[in-house]
């Protein structure tokens, strides 16, 4: 029967493969292309970038702007910070996620219809930056990471996918059969529903874990002091001194040019630096990324 539309609408089997596999390439190059753009362009002369000259290979390669890059001493800190405040905070970040969304896809919880319009009132009202200024500091949290944490502890847009995924993707006659067998809720909760709910927790993951690690506002409002500041605020302040040197060599002849060459080449670096932790995990969790997705986007 497909045949037989495929060749009504003039195009063989073969053919429509190929096309959707043509399309399909094109969409992948425009997708990764800027990417690996950004990497050649982090390793060519940035005026060869801005002339046009870097396509597809590095042009006049070098080495500079990784080299200013780590030449902070605050870089191996800011690593170790921000692999810190991801781990941490997308622990907590999944564990409020569940905790929140299992109660509210139960339907025999009382005031379900309450907490579910309390929680999506909080997607579009807010106090703004400085009243929750005001909270943070009162609750004694400046200058600790638990302010980068407990403010924003659910993600509501992220606890109503998860919820959407409990009652949609688990079987009600899982969970009722466990509570036959003698389970208590928390035990189904344990047992059951965490073990069922893989592909979910996958995705939550992946989107608490990039939130976390590119994370730099929340901390140069609450952090203070090098010491406790994430790889990307450390890699903006670098850029930031990086473009102050340059604006201060101004006056002296071909001061300025040397600088901004540098400072050009650290905006590249920069962002592969930072990308890269979350390019390489991401492949160990694409695999559950489509299916936790889609699962979680059905409507519920």
């Amino acid at each position: 029967m497909a045949k037989k539309q495929n060749a009504a609408s003039g195009f063989s089997e073969r053919t429509s493969d190929i096309i959707l596999a043509a399309i399909t390439l094109i969409v992948v190059l425009l997708v990764a292309y800027p990417l690996y753009y950004v990497l050649v362009a982090s390793f060519s002369n940035p005026y060869d970038v801005y002339a046009g000259k870097t396509f597809l290979m590095p042009s006049q390669f070098t080495l500079d702007g990784y080299k200013a890059v780590f030449a902070d001493s605050n870089i191996f800190t800011g690593y170790i910070n921000s692999i810190k405040y991801t781990v941490i905070g997308t622990l907590f970040s999944v564990t409020m996620l569940y905790i929140t969304a299992y109660p509210l896809s139960r339907k025999e919880l009382p005031g379900r219809k309450f907490f579910s319009l309390f929680f999506l009132l909080t997607m579009y009202f807010g106090g703004g930056l400085i009243p929750t200024y005001l909270v943070v500091r009162n609750t004694g949290l400046i200058n600790n990471m638990w302010a980068l944490f407990l403010p924003g502890g659910v993600a509501v847009g992220n606890m109503i996918i998860v919820r959407n995924y409990f009652q949609n993707s688990i079987p009600q006659e899982l969970v009722e059969a466990s509570e036959i067998d003698g389970c208590s809720k928390l035990q189904t909760f344990w047992n059951v529903i965490i073990p069922l709910s893989t592909p979910i927790m996958a995705v939550m993951v992946v989107f608490s874990m990039v939130a976390y690690w590119n994370d730099w506002f929340t901390a140069l409002i609450y952090l203070t002091g090098a010491e406790k500041a994430p790889l990307p605020l450390v890699l903006r302040n670098v850029l930031i001194k990086s473009s102050a040197s340059a604006a201060q060599a101004s006056t002296i002849s071909g001061g300025y040019a040397e600088l901004n060459k540098i400072t050009e080449m650290i905006k590249f670096s920069s962002i592969i630096v930072a990308a890269a932790p979350m390019l390489i995990i991401y492949p160990f969790v694409q695999k559950y990324f489509e299916k936790g997705m889609m699962a979680g986007a059905v409507k519920g």
